[in-house]
């Protein structure tokens, strides 16, 4: 029977024309991975006539080294098909008819036609950049030429030949397989910017159904504004013209027939971004004349998120080699006085063998028991900073009398304080506190030894704590030398120092431990000072109980 209505004849001539004219290589394949479809882009990629490759096995345009592993992949494809990108975590290359391989992209689709399945390649060479536009241009306009000549061929032909309903609905099966299961997002608009065509993959992709935007919107919706400006601003520096309208902003390359792929970000409906590889195409009659505009895009999510994740790994490195150099550059500075001591006072002591030394030798062994208790301090710095980084602190919260701990630690610090130093506590509220007494004990002690280090000798280092219903406060201010208002900023720095801290011993890492520990029981640490005047850190907790409390 002979098909008459003229809808199906239109909708032929839209698909054929969106087949011929997409500026992407598109090729199918039957089961047995015979080349039964190939489009003039594809043709033109490969550098052959279509006679020549219909009916060619698809291995016919891979390198000869790649065959075997091919044919097996076809094979798996065939078993399990599904819409995917192809070798995404390896090199595919295209061989042109002259011998050139070329390295390219490739997504599969497939659909199913009179009980026979078919694969459907969308081929994208990669090795296209912005220094071969000119070339790319010039093969447009030939292949357009070509196209327009075809497409008389194909009206002739119509009109000569009565065409049978079974071939032409096997035809509409063929282009509507592309667009169902391109595995890319297909959408097409007229000359004025209204959605007519919003394939399956992009409704899937961006969250819009076909029924809402077909007709309603134009590609602005889902547009990032941003970029949109963006582009008009390259546009007005490459060809001097100012573009008002948001929808010829995004077309005019395409309306000028240059060919560019770019990454943009599609805004979904829930409104989460969605990066992609787009490339916009314009759609012109037999006369040459634009009647609408075609969207290629390709989700590049994981490619944007493989990036971000080297991205940050790169940044760690080079952070982990910078704490290296400057642990290097410390190391030798503040190492070197605590082992000179230990190596002179070692020496003395042999020195020293009557009864009548012992003195002397009791004097050099503090000497020796001093260096290495600071060296000691040192690593244990380095050894908590390490696992900082790697975030091995684990948080051990208890019930803990604040008040006894600080007496404690007073008690405990006491040797190794300046000549006359003494330290005062004060404590206001229930002094019972749920928080980790280790990462506690070694913030003050750290606080206490800072405060003993640039303070006086005769001097009082004051110890106050408090609570009430909601938090914990915690004060340890002494009346030493202070610190400029420019160096307060950078206290909590890795290996900061400030600069009046002169040949004082230390390795600028204490209270960035200090404050990183804070972090880890969710509180806050504030410092005010004033040169002279002495310095004042005070640190504030939410405070924490649990139900055996």
């Amino acid at each position: 029977m002979l098909l008459a209505p003229e809808n199906l004849k239109a909708d032929l001539t839209q698909l054929e024309a969106f087949f011929k004219y997409a500026t992407i290589g598109m090729l199918a394949t039957n089961s047995k991975g015979k080349i039964t479809a190939i489009n003039p882009f594809a043709i033109t990629q490969f550098g052959y006539y279509e006679f020549e490759l219909i009916g060619q096995s698809i291995e016919y345009l891979i390198p000869k080294r790649f065959h075997q592993n091919h044919i097996k992949h076809r094979n798996n494809y065939n078993e399990n098909p599904k819409n995917r990108p192809m070798g995404s975590d390896m090199e595919l290359f295209g061989l042109k008819k002259d011998g050139t391989e070329f390295p390219v992209q490739i997504s599969l689709s497939n659909y199913f036609s009179e009980g026979e399945q078919y694969i459907i390649a969308f081929i994208d060479d990669s090795s296209i950049n912005k220094n071969a536009k000119a070339e790319i241009l010039r093969l447009n306009e030939g292949l357009e030429a070509t196209v327009e000549q075809r497409t008389r061929d194909l009206q002739d032909t119509l009109q000569q030949l009565e065409i049978s309903r079974d071939q032409l609905e096997a035809a509409l099966s063929f282009q509507k397989a592309i667009l169902d299961n391109a595995g890319a997002m297909i959408i097409a608009a007229d000359k004025n910017g209204t959605i007519k065509l919003f394939n399956p993959e992009a409704a899937l992709n961006i969250g819009y159904t076909q029924e809402e935007v077909v007709n309603n919107f134009t590609p602005i919706l889902y547009h990032n504004i941003s970029e949109i400006e963006r582009k008009r601003t390259s546009l007005l520096s490459e060809f001097g013209i100012n573009i008002d309208d948001d929808f010829a902003v995004l077309v005019e390359k395409a309306s000028r027939n240059i060919h560019e792929e770019e990454q943009y970000t599609f805004i979904r409906k829930n409104g989460a971004p969605l990066p992609v590889l787009l490339s916009i195409s314009a759609i012109r009659d037999t006369m040459g004349e634009i009647t609408g505009y075609m969207w290629i895009a390709i989700d590049i999510s994981e490619r944007k998120k493989a990036e971000e994740n080297l991205y940050e790994s790169l940044k760690k490195e080079k952070e982990l080699g910078e704490l290296k150099s400057r642990f290097v550059s410390m190391a030798s500075h503040e190492f070197r006085t605590p082992i000179s001591t230990i190596l002179s006072s070692a020496y003395l002591i042999e020195k020293y063998i009557t009864t009548e030394d012992q003195p002397k030798r009791e004097k050099h062994l503090q000497r020796i028991f001093s260096s290495v208790n600071m060296l000691t301090n040192i690593l244990n710095e380095f050894l908590s900073l390490g696992k900082i980084e790697e975030g091995k602190i684990l948080v051990r919260l208890s019930h803990v009398n604040i008040q006894d701990l600080m007496i404690s630690i007073a008690r405990e610090m006491k040797s190794n304080l300046k000549k006359h130093q003494k330290i005062r506590c004060f404590h206001e509220g229930n002094p019972f506190v749920y928080l980790d007494t280790s990462l506690l004990k070694h913030i003050i002690m750290n606080l206490i030894s800072n405060a003993s280090k640039f303070s006086f000798e005769k001097s009082w280092i004051e110890i106050k704590t408090s609570t009430n219903e909601q938090q914990i406060y915690i004060s340890v201010k002494d009346s030493g030398m202070g610190i400029a208002a420019e160096d307060q900023k950078h206290l909590m720095e890795r290996f900061f120092r400030g600069a009046n801290a002169g040949n004082i011993q230390g390795t600028g890492l204490g209270l960035h431990i200090v404050s990183k520990y804070t972090e880890l029981m969710n509180g806050t640490i504030e410092c005010k000072s004033e040169l002279e005047k002495g310095t004042e850190f005070k640190l504030v907790f939410d405070k924490m109980t649990d139900s055996s409390f």
